[in-house]
């Protein structure tokens, strides 16, 4: 698909990956619906952004946001024929830990595990699902792209984050077989360790054990993932599978 052609949603558009998704894809030329639970953040985008951006506030768990969110797109550029499932969250925590000191046993909590899940697995769901509709409903040829992660092998204190994006990945190849005869393509980039607020934020020993744990030697930046998204809506014959851009990592 030409980038100039797209009518596509980006989730987590606010920040992040998100953020850069956003702002190449308008760079482009094409028309993108930026949603975030952020409304601030939101606001901030549109104002320095170059392009057709429009924005929603919308947290992609909840299934009549999510509803809203796709008949704003409808209503705002025609159609909708993209969807880039970015949105995302951490919960962080080992399944069981015992304290070394006095012995007390800290369980992953059911809330942490399940918003994670509600967050990164079934808002990818509900935005697919609500997209391929409206594309299937309107005739309309279109590409979906979901971003996994290299946590999707299994990465410790996150059995709530690599379950969601393991389940990505395999929801993109059965998607893939669903929606071909719709002309509707589907594709999953997994990053690993990537330049976001989020690493930034860490101390810079960790920072260091991080980048050391990578073949390149050094975190990804958020343009070379964007690479990746862009492949996969401009290659008419990729479906169905994912792209791992990690560096290198062992997994």
């Amino acid at each position: 698909m030409n980038l100039e052609d797209m009518k596509i949603i980006v989730t987590g558009g606010a920040s992040g990956l998100g953020r850069c998704f956003t702002q190449e894809l308008a760079k482009a030329g094409a028309s993108v619906m930026a949603a975030d639970v952020d409304a601030e953040k939101l606001a901030e985008l549109e104002e320095v952004t170059e392009g057709n951006v429009e924005t929603f506030v919308a947290d992609v768990s909840n299934e009549a946001q999510v509803i809203a969110m796709v008949e704003a797109t409808v209503a705002a550029f025609g159609e909708v024929n993209g969807l880039v499932n970015n949105a995302g969250i951490f919960r962080d925590a080992l399944l069981v830990k015992k304290d070394r000191e006095t012995g007390a046993l800290r369980k992953m909590t059911l809330g942490e595990w399940q918003k994670v899940i509600d967050v990164d697995l079934t808002g990818p769901f509900l935005c697919t699902r609500e997209v391929a509709a409206k594309m299937i409903e309107a005739d309309t040829p279109g590409v979906i792209v979901s971003i996994s992660s290299v946590s999707r092998h299994g990465n410790p204190g996150q059995s709530n984050y690599s379950a969601a994006k393991a389940g990505l990945v395999a929801d993109t190849k059965l998607w893939a077989e669903e929606l071909a005869r719709y002309g509707i393509r589907t594709g999953a980039v997994a990053p690993g360790f990537t330049r976001t607020p989020i690493l930034d934020g860490m101390p810079p020993r960790a920072r260091e054990k991080i980048e050391k744990s990578v073949p390149l030697g050094r975190m990804g930046e958020p343009f070379e993932i964007w690479q990746a998204v862009r492949f996969i809506i401009e290659c008419d014959y990729f479906t169905g599978r994912c792209v791992d851009v990690d560096g290198g990592v062992k997994v």
